[in-house]
């Protein structure tokens, strides 16, 4: 027979390991509800997607010649000399080596110059350092998704003092921006690293890591390089750009302005 504390004891591993199985049970509920989120979120992406495609048939390019009269070394120029509908333009900032298309957003106050732009998910952004140096996607269809090029980015920033302006939209149309101020990409002897200055705006905080004085060791992204899949250049013991190759916004537009 078990004596009374051999009892006491016995039912206190029962419940020891009744709680352990209860967490561990709710750690797979949560599992679950986040696959199902994210069915649901693709459900409604690929929705989504469909009508950008039909809403997007009459304006295939949106590319603007302004012939050879001068050249513009940025949207912000473009802007100021009288042009103001939105769309690609040429540019070749001052230490440029070559002219590129860029969007150019009027809005908002006019003369942003677009360098990244996620709408419809037609564009793989999961790539590899040359292709994020040189850029890449469609710089021709006004809802096109593209990246500049980090090399185009550098010679933009580089020229003056810029503004950051995230706009992003979800799922339901409601629509945030972020801004922030001296913004400013290196160049490729410096892996791209990117500084920028104080924060504005209604997306909350991501850069500097603001939003809470305890993640701000590591949800500061101020001197921080640039990474992808096969070149690691962050302080994280994995590699980031590896395991964050999905998961933005539906609708995202980075774009900078004098």
């Amino acid at each position: 027979n078990l004596s009374s504390l051999d009892q006491v004891l016995f039912t206190l591993a029962d419940l020891q390991n009744c709680f352990q199985e209860q967490i561990r049970l709710q750690g797979q509920v949560r599992i679950l509800e986040h696959r199902v989120k994210q069915q649901q979120l693709k459900i409604i992406w690929l929705l989504e997607k469909k009508e950008i495609q039909y809403s997007d048939r009459g304006d295939e390019k949106s590319v603007i010649d302004l012939g050879e009269k001068r050249q513009y070394s940025d949207c912000a120029e473009i802007y100021n000399d009288g042009h103001k509908q939105s769309g690609f333009y040429k540019m070749k900032p001052i230490q440029s080596p070559t002219e590129f298309l860029a969007f150019c957003d009027m809005s908002e106050g006019g003369g942003w110059t677009v360098f990244q732009r996620r709408s419809d998910g037609s564009q793989n952004f999961d790539r590899v350092w040359t292709d994020y140096e040189e850029g890449f996607g469609n710089f021709v269809s006004k809802n096109g998704e593209y990246w500049l090029g980090n090399k185009n980015l550098h010679y933009l920033t580089n020229q003056g003092n810029y503004t950051l302006r995230i706009d992003l939209t979800d799922f339901e149309g409601e629509r945030r921006f972020a801004q922030y101020a001296r913004f400013r990409v290196a160049g490729e002897e410096y892996s791209y690293e990117m500084n920028c200055g104080e924060y504005s705006g209604t997306a909350g905080d991501s850069l500097t890591g603001g939003f809470h004085p305890e993640v701000k060791w590591w949800a500061d992204h101020r001197g921080m390089k640039f990474s992808t899949r096969d070149r690691d250049n962050d302080n994280y013991e994995g590699n980031c750009a590896e395991e964050e190759n999905t998961g933005l916004a539906l609708f995202i537009v980075f774009a900078i302005c004098p």
